[in-house]
């Protein structure tokens, strides 16, 4: 209808849509005295709340970006909409008839914008939908959300529908209802081919997508039947006016006021695990619709949460244990630094997703899997660290680096601190060593970093999406090394003195030398009897040659057998046991090193069992090592 909307109609508009609750539907507000009320902006990004609205006078403002206005202005400016369909909309849903002025000069008509007329097709898809689940056709979607625990009942709170398998049937249906090809085709209910027009979703199990304000918006869809010609089991409607998939979250008109008085978020991975979470006792669940949780997701949190410096809400992921999940902690840490309040991360030990945990356990459980939640972070750096071998002393150096990367990317540096002393006692080091890594990490050039991405300075740092893959085996170190002076000059006594050697060596065995090389040409050695076994020097060493199958280490034994020892003096028993004790005391110092930091990975409590041993082991290593100290002290008296 032409002309414009009357002035006294307008007013009536204003009148009766209370700001407060009209803006209650995108921000939390809470009571700042002067019967004025705040929350954060939903216009600009912010941590303080600085948006202020004053339902006496009908009005907002931002002290932050200086926006401003009445009720209609704000659901403009939200929404992108213009005038009249802002007044339309707020008509419709305070019950105020509008009445046009004929003969006026020419204004926007009622259709000029698509959004009214797309989201009423919606409202009747959903009803259209929901009366066909009840079909004979639908035998397979009831079935599908009996064998998961919903009923009747379950499926009408949350409005699930059935789309029928003929190709045309809710089309037909709308147009009857007077919808146009272009709001259909616009809003995303309908598609167009060679042949006509199509409905989008056939022969589908339908979950109407609403946004915080109860309005369907689009349909996330499960496939059914093997002859889908799509593949995909889950198809959402694509992006339209709107729908917008990235700043999206099915369940949020379900669960926007308990976020708001909870202050907590619980974001799942579907639509069923949404429908357990609630029926279970947990209405602060929402999810994404097929899509990872982004920065705009976490905007439309926060505003609910209202998650700023002086009120910190909590956010709490739940991921399947696999591989997937774990890729997508890792997206989440990432945009982790959205949020002022702690995020958490909840994961069934059992892999259960949450409908599948209520199936299995029941409501409890799923109420049980939340109030497990531990932090994100520490979640995430597990993950990474339990991906080496912490036993190991190059392990824990090359997890302790890994992991410094997402540390050190963290933009809030008051976490930095305290993730790097959580990291030290996760990797079973010093905390000064933890930290330098971090610093280290920090340091390191851009380009270094490939996998580390930003967006504007100042802005969150990424990590990477993708698990790392364990780096190519570094070539062998070289044999001349400092590092293996003394496996090196141990050996040259036992290739060219074995006599001399004697039984000080029978306690000496492979993981002694830690040079792979070196390592060989022992287990050569050991392999003809050891030195107590050898017979004269020349035939000795024909006799490890032969034992010896790599080129590399037949070289090695080459040179270990003319090279000269570091002393100039014939070998004597003195000589042999400061070389032979202290190539086995260092063992036993690697060991203890290893057993302190397995002690330091292992809570007192928890595993008592298994701590108490471990620290008898270590008592026993330490008067070991003193031991062979003894024995060198007293072989060279």
């Amino acid at each position: 209808m032409a002309g414009l909307i009357r002035d006294d109609d307008i007013a009536l508009v204003r009148e009766r849509a209370r700001i407060d609750e009209v803006v209650s539907s995108y921000v939390t507000l809470r009571n700042a005295g002067g019967g004025s009320q705040k929350g954060l902006c939903p216009f600009h990004d912010e941590k303080s709340p600085s948006f202020h609205v004053t339902p006496s006078r009908n009005v907002f403002y931002c002290f932050g970006c200086s926006e401003g206005g009445d009720v209609i202005s704000f659901l403009q400016k939200i929404e992108g909409l213009g005038f009249t369909d802002a007044v339309e909309r707020l008509a419709d849903k305070y019950g105020v008839q509008l009445r046009y002025a004929e003969g006026g000069p020419t204004a926007p008509r009622r259709d000029s914008n698509l959004r009214p007329r797309m989201i009423e097709a919606h409202k009747v898809a959903g009803e259209f939908y929901v009366d066909q689940l009840g079909s004979a056709d639908a035998v397979a979607g009831r079935q599908f959300l009996s064998e998961r625990g919903f009923d009747k009942d379950a499926a009408e709170r949350f409005g699930i529908g059935f789309a029928p398998r003929d190709g045309d049937a809710l089309f037909k249906h709308l147009r009857q209802k007077g919808f146009t090809d272009e709001e259909l085709v616009t809003g995303g209910l309908v598609a167009q081919g060679n042949r006509g027009h199509y409905d989008r979703f056939r022969g589908r199990l339908l979950w109407p997508i609403r946004d915080a304000s109860n309005d369907t918006i689009g349909f996330g869809a499960r496939r059914l039947f093997d002859d889908d010609r799509i593949d995909a089991k889950y198809l959402n409607t694509p992006e339209t006016p709107i729908y917008k998939k990235s700043h999206v979250l099915y369940g949020i008109d379900l669960a926007r006021r308990d976020i708001a008085r909870a202050s907590q978020a619980v974001v799942v991975e579907g639509y069923t695990d949404v429908m357990a979470a609630h029926l279970s006792g947990v209405p602060t669940a929402v999810a994404t619709c097929g899509t990872a949780f982004g920065e705009d997701h976490a905007r439309v949190l926060r505003r609910l949460l209202h998650d700023h410096e002086e009120f910190r809400g909590e956010v709490i992921f739940t991921f399947d244990g696999d591989e997937a999940g774990q890729r997508a902690a890792l997206r989440a840490f990432g945009g982790d630094q959205q949020f002022v309040g702690q995020t958490y991360v909840a994961v069934e030990p059992d892999g259960l997703d949450p409908c599948d945990l209520r199936l299995q356990k029941g409501d409890a459980a799923v109420r049980e899997l939340v109030a497990r939640r531990i932090p994100l972070y520490r979640f995430v750096l597990s993950n990474v660290v339990s991906r080496y071998d912490l036993d190991r002393a190059d392990g824990r150096i090359d997890a302790l680096r890994e992991a410094a990367k997402l540390v050190s990317s963290i933009r809030d540096r008051s976490k930095v601190d305290a993730f790097a002393r959580e990291l030290a006692g996760m990797v079973g080091v010093d905390v000064d060593q933890a930290r330098s890594e971090v610093r280290r990490a920090a340091a390191r050039p851009a380009k270094e970093e490939p996998a580390r991405r930003g967006g504007a300075a100042g802005g969150p740092t990424y990590p990477p999406a993708e698990p790392p893959t364990q780096p190519a085996a570094p070539p062998l170190p070289d044999l001349r090394d400092p590092r293996f002076t003394l496996e090196r000059e141990t050996l040259k006594l036992v290739v060219q003195h074995p006599l001399a050697v004697g039984t000080m060596a029978k306690d000496v065995d492979g993981d002694d030398f830690t040079h792979p090389t070196y390592r060989a040409v022992w287990d050569a050695v050991t392999a003809c009897g050891g030195p107590s076994a050898a017979p004269a020097s020349e035939v000795w060493v024909g006799k490890l040659q032969g034992n010896v199958s790599e080129q590399s280490v037949a070289q090695a034994l080459n040179a270990l057998a003319v090279e000269p020892l570091l002393s100039s003096k014939e070998p004597n028993a003195a000589y042999v046991a400061a070389h032979v004790y202290r190539l086995q005391e260092l063992t036993v110092m690697r060991r203890i090193a290893d057993l302190k930091s397995r002690l330091q990975r292992t809570n007192p409590v928890d595993d008592a069992v298994d701590y108490n041993r471990m620290f008898g082991e270590l008592v026993a290593l330490e008067q070991h090592r003193r031991n062979l100290r003894e024995s060198a002290i007293g072989s060279a008296g």
